[in-house]
């Protein structure tokens, strides 16, 4: 179980693609774990944060990048 982590100092990236919307999936690399939200949250103390570890979060995008498409929506 990951512990509470300190995300008042993340630095948060989305996408290029995006386009400068607010309909995107946010990451940030905290203290060794991986944060994410949707960027429509930005500012909303009462915003839901995905925290995963690095080795969780690293099999999860190798996978989508040696094209396991059963992790893409259809």
């Amino acid at each position: 179980m990951i512990a509470k982590v300190d995300l008042s100092q993340a630095v948060w990236v989305k996408s290029e693609l995006s386009n400068g919307t607010n309909n995107c999936l946010q990451v940030a690399f905290v203290d060794g774990v991986v944060a994410l939200r949707d960027s429509k949250d930005v500012g909303d103390p009462e915003a839901q944060v995905l925290v995963l570890s690095e080795d969780d979060y690293r099999a999860f995008t190798g996978a989508i990048q040696k094209g396991q498409g059963n992790l893409l929506l259809p």
